[in-house]
């Protein structure tokens, strides 16, 4: 049976919880991406629960927005149609609500939606009715470390996961302040751009990944070209927490007459490929 929000625990807690789910079955968890009102706000819901039927453990939830500094051109163009149709944060805000009785949703927007609300605590105010839907992080790719306290802060009070990105052009220095205040999860961006579909990324998993992992003390999620089955496994075996996979499912969204089962199918196929990770120790 669904819970309503009111009843989900704090979000910080079912992301761990998620992540301790997948390390029980020692395998990485799986983190689709979906374009909140893309196609229109109906279907995406309909995405999101077949992402969760084929095998998500975590849903990261985009909102549509006008220049998504960090999204390549297929997420560009679906958060394009997406505004054309209609799509607002109060839309992508009760997508947020129909998923998160069903998986941890984490949702990605950019900072001009947290901090231009009106009133005089514009932060508190977003972060509150995020909060309310039960959602359980948020991800604020454009928020410099440095300027994400207040922000840090209102969402610990609310048990909101603030998850920050790390690259591999991250200093040292900086890499461990951010992993030190990382909630939830450390976002690991795999290469240096906008995310997209790439053909070759394998060699450079591990070391990302063991920079991220020694900078922190929270799972580390590996997102940005992971678009294939044995990818998303090459990511696993590298030693990724959670894999994170969204252009090539938005592109399917895209292009099929059935876009929730054309995305559930893929998001089986890569649930398929990390599952039996034996070279992961069993959970103690």
């Amino acid at each position: 049976m669904k819970q309503s929000p009111d009843q989900i625990a704090p979000g910080i807690d079912r992301i761990a919880a998620a992540f301790a789910g997948a390390v029980s079955e020692r395998r990485a968890a799986l983190m689709p991406y979906l374009m909140g009102g893309f196609p229109t706000l109906p279907d995406s819901i309909r995405i999101g629960e077949a992402c969760v039927q084929g095998g998500a453990d975590v849903l990261e939830l985009g909102v549509p927005y006008s220049d998504p500094l960090s999204d390549g051109p297929v997420i560009h163009e679906a958060a394009t149609r997406a505004l054309a149709a209609g799509a607002s944060l109060a839309g992508v805000l009760e997508v947020a609500r129909a998923l998160a009785p069903s998986v941890p949703v984490v949702l990605m927007c950019y900072a001009n939606m947290v901090l231009a609300g009106a009133g005089g605590a514009p932060i508190q105010a977003f972060v509150e009715r995020l909060a309310r839907t039960g959602a359980s992080g948020l991800i604020v790719p454009d928020l410099p470390f440095e300027e994400a306290a207040e922000v840090l802060a209102a969402c610990d009070a609310h048990g909101v996961a603030l998850v920050p990105l790390v690259a591999p052009t991250t200093p040292p220095q900086r890499l461990a302040e951010i992993g030190a205040r990382a909630r939830g999860f450390l976002y690991t961006v795999s290469v240096v751009g906008t995310t997209g579909e790439r053909a070759a990324l394998a060699e450079s998993f591990a070391e990302v990944v063991a920079r991220a992992k020694a900078a922190t003390a929270v799972p580390v999620a590996l997102g940005f070209g992971i678009s294939t089955p044995e990818q998303a496994r090459q990511a696993a075996d590298a030693g990724a927490d959670g894999v994170i996979v969204g252009s090539r499912l938005v592109r399917a969204a895209a292009e099929a007459q059935d876009p929730a089962g054309a995305v559930g199918a893929l998001v089986a196929e890569l649930a398929a490929g990390l599952e039996n990770d034996t070279r992961r120790p069993p959970a103690r």
